[in-house]
């Protein structure tokens, strides 16, 4: 959520930045100066209520302690009129105060000056790219080389679940498996705490990252608990942090963690989503940083550049691009993509995005820093996939296809305990 001040601050540079994304948000941030607006006079006006009700309260104490009980009883009579004007003032200061919010909640984060304007993923820019395509002698796509080695079972989880649940078997569940313990003993080495949190949180804490209220339809919500399946391990790493002011000595603060992630949206139907390409339940490993807002930019380039030393050990093609301002999620400031080639289906796959949320997280979360002035400040947080499962393991399959079987990474294979899938 965008800090008010710093939307009163800078109001046309907010509105043009917003711009970025391809909608005018002027109407929503002209909104939301107005019901500040209306805050502060109502707090202003109830604080002068309560300030007079308090002077009159000690009045009236004085005026008992010398007997003179008419003058006291009279001064009680204003006390009323002002309890009820405060208790008046107070409601409507609850609801501004809760109007403001919803405002505030329907705008995403501005997106910051490096980002390009753009409406769509059409509008990104490729800033890097590394390796070269694979020149294979099949070219079989990964739910063919799945079906042909026993690795995953697509029909299986459709029976047991519904689509987009696969099941992982035999050799298939061990490559899974090592790449998870790859990746976070990669991100161990790298400085990060390894957290395993909740794979269901609050609604605060939805709240808190921004999945809520702007992702209701994408997350899996058990009613009679008010709880929430996390689409990434980002939610409940980062929630550790609701309402807790830091030292400034603490940053970076860096954690990683293995979750399950779950997501309803599942998209069209086509070889754009079939197989490992998009599910409703995948497992991820996630990169969370908290970082002092004066150097934030240089720890995205430094996840950025630790995501594609995953991608270059393990042998993979891959590209970095930067999100327009139409593509980049809504409580993100900037994000990178790195997209990974798939020989047998002839595409990019995106398997890591890495993000600076500014002060828009930290804003919902209360997340707080004391400087060393003594002030307290809002913390950036950031976040990134090191890495995302499916697209992973499918680029694996089908890059490294053989007529003889799928060579795995060489980094792998004392996790996995085989050199060859056949």
């Amino acid at each position: 959520m965008l800090l008010i001040h710093d939307i009163r601050a800078d109001k046309e540079g907010i509105i043009a930045r917003l711009a970025k994304r391809g909608k005018d948000f002027t109407d929503l941030v002209n909104q939301a100066l107005t019901l500040d607006d209306k805050r502060k006079s109502t707090q202003v006006e109830l604080d002068t209520i309560l300030a007079e009700s308090n002077k009159i309260a000690k009045e009236i104490g004085q005026l008992y302690a010398a007997k003179k009980m008419e003058e006291a009883n009279a001064m009680k009579a204003k006390t009323i009129v002002l309890k009820e004007q405060s208790s008046t003032l107070s409601e409507q200061l609850k609801s501004v105060e809760a109007d403001l919010l919803e405002v505030l909640y329907q705008i995403p984060n501005a997106p910051g000056a490096a980002v390009p304007a753009g409406k769509s993923e059409a509008d990104n820019k490729i800033i890097f790219e590394h390796g070269e395509k694979p020149k294979l002698t099949q070219n079989l796509p990964h739910w063919e080389l799945c079906e042909k080695y026993n690795l995953i079972d697509f029909e299986l989880g459709v029976k047991i679940t519904g689509a987009g649940f696969p099941v992982y078997r035999g050799k298939g569940a061990r490559l899974q498996r090592a790449l998870i313990n790859w990746f976070l003993d990669r991100g161990r080495d790298a400085g990060y705490e390894e957290i395993q949190p909740p794979i269901l949180v609050n609604e605060a804490s939805g709240i808190g990252t921004g999945q809520l209220p702007d992702k209701e339809g994408q997350m899996y919500h058990m009613q009679i608990d008010n709880l929430y399946a996390i689409p990434t391990a980002e939610v409940p790493i980062t929630n550790i942090y609701r309402d807790v002011i830091l030292k400034e000595s603490d940053f970076p603060v860096k954690n990683c963690g293995h979750t399950p992630c779950f997501r309803r949206e599942a998209g069209s139907y086509g070889k754009d989503v079939r197989g490992l390409n998009r599910l409703h339940q995948f497992d991820k490993v996630e990169i969370v940083q908290l970082a002092n807002p004066a150097n934030s930019y240089q720890k995205l380039e430094e996840m950025s550049s630790y995501v594609q030393g995953l991608l270059k050990d393990l042998g993979l093609q891959y590209r970095v691009l930067l999100l327009c301002g139409g593509d980049t999620g809504f409580a993100s400031a900037m994000t990178y993509d790195m997209e990974v080639w798939s020989a047998a289906q002839e595409r990019w796959l995106e398997v890591s995005s890495v993000s600076n949320f500014e002060t828009f997280q930290a804003n919902r979360l209360k997340l707080r820093y004391k400087t060393t002035e003594g002030k307290n400040e809002y913390a950036h947080t950031l976040n990134g996939s090191a890495l995302a499962l499916p697209r992973i393991v499918a680029s694996i399959l089908e890059n490294f296809q053989t007529p003889e079987g799928i060579i795995v990474p060489e980094v792998l294979r004392p996790y996995c305990g085989f050199d060859v899938i056949n």
